[in-house]
């Protein structure tokens, strides 16, 4: 295996990949990825990429709806910004081969569809039928297999960053390296760059059900963190209003766009109880929609609410949503003649790693993109579908950012010795069955305590196991040879703790973070980020 690149990449999805292309005309690029190259949140991803691109929309439009859906805690610059730029990255992303779904237009011709998705005032959503993340994934990966600097390192797991305040050099902290795990072997290596890039996504797998993939634990949020790196906002977690309520269907999500398109939520009689919530109704932001239906299944000891698009033609619900449409009918649900059982599920990090508009982190040579991130784009809430603009978005800047700050200069990567993992007494691992508990009862914990209602009660149990389960952890760490789980369970623990540490730290309920005791918003803490430092 090569041991020195000019840029490390850890994360193949839609903000890993786009940095990578860029990167890639300036040096060697390693993209590090934990399982397969396309196993990525951005390949799960439905609903589309919002972008202000129809006639009757406008920046200021799109910047309104995302201040309104921040609930008082974006950071007005950054949503200027990547709402601005976005078109511009949409543009690109076509360039490279992506085909979005089109439509008929007045006197011949056909346009760019665009669809509506809630907190949204207009049409504004790109997409590809329902499967708008792989067709994006798909497109950046055949873009990166043209390009000849770019090496993918598929089944190599991150298992901690190399900074040269780990190495004990008094100097300014930077970070210099990556220590990878190979699964096939076992074998730890030492990977050497001074650009290190996180795009490792996001943190759902920490709750019980969620929306994610099982890849996301938050690695690179929890790799961050030992590193010295500066988390903000973890106290709001989105929970996705409706993921999909049947014992054989996992962590599958139902788009916003049903109800873009006319989907509307009613109760086990089927009553839409939404108005009593918002005046967008099914179209309210997530934060509220998600609370909404838990109180109602909670008034009614229901165990689900029903997502209703029956009353559009069936040609168009199939048409439109054509992968939800094939999986329902599977389990038995004609989507087309029943409405859909749903129940919010952990979906999005709105906070992250600390980052400025360029990516940059308080480590220097670190920069993060993607979901990982907190830029102040989402604030307190996430405006549907403006996640995929954000990555594109801040995966141009960072790499026009590092270019400029850390310029490729021949020999750079042999600037700082690293020693080698060392795994000394270290034996392997022989009792999974307690990885596997704490995991599951981390996820427990989490849901019970940490979920959509809140009180300082639960999260202060919460923290106390926590504090009690990262110790444990810690002692299978050092003297256990390291697997996959065991560093899953590691990042998973940290980042546990972090979302418990931040929502006990905010007296107040804003957006995502919603605590009965303390059940009203607090101007004084508008635009006053929850920051934690080592």
């Amino acid at each position: 295996m090569k041991t020195h690149y000019d840029f490390i990449v850890l994360g193949s999805g839609v903000a890993g990949l786009s940095f990578a292309i860029k990167a890639a005309e300036h040096g060697s690029v390693a993209i590090i990825t934990k399982r397969g190259k396309a196993e990525t949140n951005t390949a799960w991803a439905q609903g589309g990429i919002a972008c202000v691109w129809g006639k009757d929309d406008t920046v200021e439009s799109h910047v309104a709806d995302t201040l309104e859906a921040g609930a008082g805690l974006c950071d007005d610059r950054a949503v200027r910004t990547i709402v601005s730029e976005g078109p511009a990255r949409v543009r690109e992303l076509i360039s490279w081969g992506l085909q979005f779904d089109e439509q008929d237009v007045a006197g011949g011709g056909t346009e760019i569809a665009l669809g509506l998705e809630g907190g949204h005032s207009k049409r504004r959503i790109l997409h590809f039928k329902d499967t708008t993340g792989r067709a994006i994934e798909d497109t950046l990966l055949a873009a990166v297999a043209r390009s000849p600097n770019i090496e993918v390192l598929e089944n190599q797991m991150a298992v901690d960053l190399v900074t040269t305040a780990k190495l004990g050099l008094a100097s300014e902290n930077r970070c210099v390296g990556v220590y990878v795990l190979d699964e096939s072997t076992g074998e730890v290596h030492t990977l050497h760059g001074q650009r290190v890039v996180l795009a490792t996504g996001g943190c759902g797998k920490v709750y019980l059900y969620t929306t994610n993939p099982d890849i996301a634990t938050g690695d690179g949020l929890a790799m961050a963190w030992r590193a010295g790196g500066v988390v903000a906002n973890m106290e709001f977690i989105q929970f996705h209003p409706t993921c999909l309520f049947h014992p054989q269907a996992k962590s599958f999500l139902i788009t916003e766009a049903v109800r873009g398109e006319g989907g509307v939520l009613v109760d086990a009689q089927g009553k839409p109880f939404m108005e009593k919530y918002h005046y967008r109704q099914s179209l309210a932001p997530r934060d509220i929609v998600a609370r909404a239906i838990d109180a109602e299944m909670k008034r009614t000891g229901e165990k689900c609410v029903y997502l209703d698009i029956t009353h559009r033609p069936a040609e168009f619900v199939r048409a439109h949503f054509p992968n939800i449409y094939a999986r329902c009918l599977a389990l038995g649900i004609d989507i087309t003649k029943q409405p859909i059982p749903v129940v919010p599920a952990a979906h999005y990090q709105c906070g992250g790693v600390r980052t400025d508009l360029d990516g940059g982190t308080n480590i220097r040579g670190l920069f993060a993109i993607g979901e990982v991130a907190c830029t102040g784009l989402h604030g307190a809430n996430r405006l549907a579908s403006n996640s995929l603009l954000e990555a594109l978005v801040m995966a141009y800047r960072a790499s026009l950012r590092v270019v400029r700050d850390e310029p490729v200069t021949a020999g750079d990567p042999h600037a700082w010795t690293i020693p080698d993992w060392q795994s000394g007494d270290a034996h392997n691992l022989d009792e999974l069955v307690v990885i596997y508990h704490n995991w599951d009862e981390i996820r427990r914990l989490m849901w019970d305590y940490v979920g959509i209602v809140r009180t300082d009660k639960r999260l202060q149990r919460a923290a106390a196991r926590l504090r009690n389960l990262q110790a444990e952890i810690q002692e299978f760490y050092w003297n256990f040879k390291v697997t996959t789980d065991l560093l899953e369970l590691r990042n998973l623990a940290t980042v546990a703790a972090l979302i418990v540490d931040c929502a006990l730290a905010r007296k107040e309920s804003r957006g995502l973070h919603f605590t009965l005791d303390y059940p009203e918003i607090d101007d004084r803490l508008a635009h006053r980020d929850t920051l934690i430092r080592r």
